[in-house]
């Protein structure tokens, strides 16, 4: 098994250009609520309650798989290519509503399209063995804010930008490590 590298920071990468793409929905997510009494189990209760455990089970999403799509319907693109050995979730946030969430796997792009105008704040967390229903990674998890906004513009004009993730000393968008709790999981 790999040791994970120290990281000197992580840095992002972003260039904007015009151009529009369509972006396909995402769908609900599922959840149950545990009984309260393991005594009051019926067999369908264990049946959901493994449905439940199962759903949130460690899993390696695709590289693309929108975790999260809460402000959708606008002509931005952004294509975000993890050049780190560690997967990857970003999560965009406008203003205080977490709005887009995407999985990019190690060495790997994801491009998301429909992003509404307005300036964002880029997270990212980096790690193994990924919990959907949290949002976290399990293993060797770090999280990251990217400290330059992203600011996606209105027709007739409008972005499309790269986030190039990898480590690096400096860059032209640096990142503060941040703890957990400030990570905005998807």
């Amino acid at each position: 098994m790999k040791s994970r590298p120290s990281f000197w920071r992580l840095t992002a990468a972003a260039a904007a250009v015009a151009g529009a793409l369509a972006w396909p929905g995402l769908p609900a997510a599922a959840s149950a609520a545990a009984p309260a009494s393991p005594h009051s189990l019926t067999s369908a209760s264990y049946q959901a309650a493994g449905a439940a455990a199962a759903a949130c089970a460690t899993s390696r999403p695709h590289t693309g798989k929108i975790l999260y799509a809460g402000v959708t319907g606008g002509l931005g693109r952004l294509t975000i290519k993890n050049r780190l050995s560690h997967d990857s979730a970003v999560v965009l946030v406008r203003g205080r509503s977490k709005a887009i969430g995407v999985y990019v796997r190690a060495h790997a792009t994801a491009t998301v399209r429909n992003i509404k105008s307005g300036t964002y704040t880029i997270y990212f967390t980096t790690g193994s063995l990924f919990r959907t229903c949290t949002g976290r990674f399990t293993r060797g998890a770090s999280y990251w804010r990217v400290k330059q906004r992203a600011v996606f513009v209105a027709p007739p004009r409008f972005t499309v930008a790269t986030m190039i993730i990898f480590a690096v000393r400096g860059g032209n968008a640096p990142t503060t490590p941040i703890s957990p709790k400030g990570f905005p999981a998807p």
